[in-house]
Order: structure tokens, then C-alpha cells, then sequence
């Protein structure tokens, strides 16, 4: 594990730091201060302003319309804008750069990529995920969203659920079953679909904290190009696989950044509700740092290896599971803290999820904001269930677990 990033890591991360210093504004303590009123012109004019200087993709290919900085690079300058709590984009940026993207440069074809991917950057489209469905979650092989190919088009019937940011996207990347006969992982195809067309319908759904982050999408003879597919006709599954690599593994030492400030505000609150002395509340907080610096270093030991390219398998499934745990214990320690007084918060509670961008406030209002935005975070991505089926069938050798017959 390599706890040092080398002398050009450091030396780029004090330019990303110069940049930050010289475009916020004096007295920055987080995204989360901005009105939410404010907030969406506030992420554009931010997202126009990273574009401009190379860092809304740092580390995609030049010759795309990308920064052509090393992987290393881009983990330092994530870091910082962790640290600074700025976002790296817009909210949909982080299925359109994040994931869209680089699956798009791993297994699309050349006139995909001088395509969609400078695209993407202008902001021009804007992505969403078609994966889970109401029969289909955690079990996503067991989609029935079809598609059936008609001439130089695909038609698209089913109904995912779930799908973040929907309503602000223009196209879709959906899991369609394109061979109905062959076994439930095969036959599946990883298809670009517009979403502006009368076929495709976005119903929200209100989630606990009052925002609409997630919608339901339904899908009756909508249309997309026989060319927009990614990978060969149902391969799907492989290159899903590829896509939830990059969703997993790119907040390796962010998130544990993201965990530390939480706990730091935990700590504050702690103090301002003068529970210090309690041996009991010490030996709570005790326990969490603990976790925390353990997050912090697996982190490092698996930034060091996804480098060197000796990543293990299993590695992004344990880090799914710590981090969301430990991010709902830390909410949960400080509503005890707090008690009767977190009931009464004293603001309005906004849609702050986690990562990117935290607040360091340790107000009531912000802290039952994290508790109603931590209840998800150990389902979204891939349950904590199934990330242990995978550990325990595909690392330890177990059985699998049996399934439900009726």
C-alpha cells in the first residue's frame, strides 16, 4: 500500500488547489450552502467553467475532448474538490462521466466514442441508467424489458424503476432482453435510447427526503438506432459488468474523505451537546473513528492495487459494505446525540446526497438530511445483501443461496 502519490501527483494537486482557491469565494464551506433555489444555475455555470479548463473528464482521452491525465491525476483532483466539498459536475454527470462515458472508450466502437463523447462534455446529452426493474433489482438478470430489432431500429417495451435523474436526461442506457430463449445472463443487450419521443414516459418518485431524485420509466414501442448499442447483440451482460467496475471503483479514497469530515462534524456535535464526558458517547465515537481510519487506509491498499493493476476480486463489494454501514451508524450517533432537538431541526432539510459534496455543518437540519439520504446508500448500487452473496460465493467458495420455490 502506498500511503505517498509521488512527487508530479503532489505537484498537480497544487494546482488543483490554486484553481479551487482562486474560483470559490472567500468563506466556501460546501455546496450545501448555496440555496437550493440557486443551486442548479450555480452547478451550470460550474460544469461550463471545469469544461473550459479540463477538468469536467481529466482523465479521458485528449483526442475525445478530455483532460489525457493520468489516473492518478484524476484520483488527486477528486480529492481536492472532495475536500473543498465542490461537486465535478451536474447531477447527471455522474452516469454521463462517470459511467457513460468510459464505457463508452472501453467497448464502444470508434464513431461511438467522436460521437456521444464530446457530447457528453458540452453537456448536450445527458445520461440516465435503465437497469433495475419492479421484478428485477438486486436479481438484475432477471430483466424483462425487451427490445426487437425492426429494420434499423430497435422498439423498446417494459418499465425500469429507480432510475436517478431521469427527469433531467435526455437519453438512456437501458438493459433490454434482445433474445428471450437463451439462459437469464445472456441474451441481453446494452442499448442508446433517446428519451425525447413519445414512446417513453417519466413518472417521479418522492423519496423521503422530499426530492424527486429517482423516477419510474416506461417504455411502449419507443425507438432507438439499430447502431446505438454497445458491444455485439446480447453481450450486454459483459459489458455491464465493465460499467459497474467503473461505478464501484472510482471513490476509493474520496468516499473515506467524504466518512472522516462526518465524523468530524459528529465529534462537534457531540461537544456543542457537552456529552464529552459521557464514557459511554466516547466510547461510540471511539469505535467510529476506528472504522473510519480503517475505511481511510483500504482505500489506499485499493487505489494501490487498481494502479498496479492487482486489484482482487471482491474488493469493491467489502468497500460498498463498510462505507454504507459506517456512513448510517455515524448518522444514527448523531440523532442520538441530539434527541428531542433533531425532531425540531432548526432549517430546511435539502436533497445532500453522498458523494459528492458534504456539508461540515453539524445543525440538526443537516444531520437528519444525512440520516434520510444514508437509509439508501447501503441498497443503491447493488444491495448489501448480494455484495455478500458475491463475497461469500465467489471469494470464500460457498454455496449459493438456495432460491425460493413456490
Amino acid at each position: 500500500m502506498n500511503t505517498s502519490y509521488g512527487v508530479v501527483a503532489e505537484q498537480y494537486r497544487k494546482r488543483i488547489r490554486h484553481f479551487l482557491t482562486q474560483q470559490l469565494p472567500a468563506g466556501w464551506n460546501g455546496i450545501a450552502e448555496i440555496r437550493e433555489s440557486e443551486r442548479s444555475e450555480w452547478l451550470e455555470r460550474w460544469r461550463l467553467l471545469l469544461d473550459e479548463n479540463g477538468l469536467l473528464a481529466p482523465a479521458w482521452p485528449s483526442e475525445y475532448g478530455g483532460g489525457g491525465l493520468s489516473a492518478i491525476e484524476h484520483i488527486v483532483m477528486m480529492e481536492e474538490f472532495t475536500i473543498s466539498g465542490v461537486p465535478t459536475g451536474v447531477p447527471t454527470d455522474t452516469l454521463s462521466i462517470n459511467m457513460m462515458g468510459p464505457t463508452v472508450l472501453a467497448c464502444g466502437t470508434e464513431a461511438q466514442k467522436r460521437h456521444f463523447l464530446p457530447r457528453i462534455l458540452s453537456g448536450v446529452d445527458r445520461w440516465c441508467q435503465g437497469y433495475s426493474e419492479p421484478d428485477a433489482g438486486s436479481d438484475l438478470a432477471s430483466l424483462k424489458t425487451s427490445a426487437v430489432r425492426d429494420g434499423d431500429q430497435w422498439v423498446i417495451n417494459g418499465q425500469k424503476t429507480w432510475t436517478s435523474h431521469a427527469h433531467l436526461a435526455n437519453w438512456i442506457f437501458v438493459l433490454c432482453r434482445t433474445d428471450p430463449q437463451a439462459a437469464k445472463h445472456r441474451g441481453i443487450s446494452f442499448l442508446l435510447c433517446p428519451m425525447d419521443q413519445p414512446g417513453i414516459e417519466v413518472r417521479p418518485i418522492i423519496n423521503a427526503a422530499g426530492g424527486q431524485e429517482f423516477n419510474e420509466v416506461f417504455f411502449t414501442d419507443a425507438r432507438a438506432p439499430a447502431d446505438c448499442i454497445v458491444g455485439k447483440p446480447n453481450e450486454g451482460w459483459r459489458v455491464t459488468n465493465e460499467l459497474l467496475a467503473f461505478e464501484r471503483g472510482g471513490d476509493a479514497t474520496t468516499v473515506p474523505l467524504i466518512i472522516r469530515s462526518l465524523f468530524d462534524s459528529l465529534q462537534e456535535t457531540a461537544c456543542e451537546q457537552n456529552r464529552l464526558a459521557d464514557p459511554l458517547v466516547r466510547q461510540r465515537l471511539a469505535g467510529l473513528y476506528a472504522r473510519t481510519e480503517m475505511l481511510r487506509f483500504d482505500g489506499l491498499a485499493t487505489l494501490t492495487s487498481m494502479l498496479d493493476g492487482t486489484l482482487q476480486p471482491g474488493a469493491a463489494s467489502m468497500s460498498k459494505i463498510r462505507w454504507t454501514e459506517l456512513y448510517q451508524d455515524i448518522t444514527l450517533a448523531a440523532m442520538d446525540l441530539l434527541g428531542s432537538h433533531g425532531a425540531a431541526h432548526n432549517g430546511v432539510v435539502t436533497d445532500i446526497a453522498l458523494p459528492p459534496g458534504v456539508s461540515t455543518r453539524s445543525d440538526a437540519a443537516t444531520w437528519l438530511n444525512h440520516l434520510m439520504c444514508a437509509r439508501p446508500a447501503s441498497i443503491y448500487s447493488g444491495s448489501n445483501e448480494i455484495q455478500r452473496n458475491i463475497l461469500g460465493e465467489r471469494i470464500l467458495g460457498l454455496p449459493r443461496e438456495p432460491k425460493l420455490t413456490l
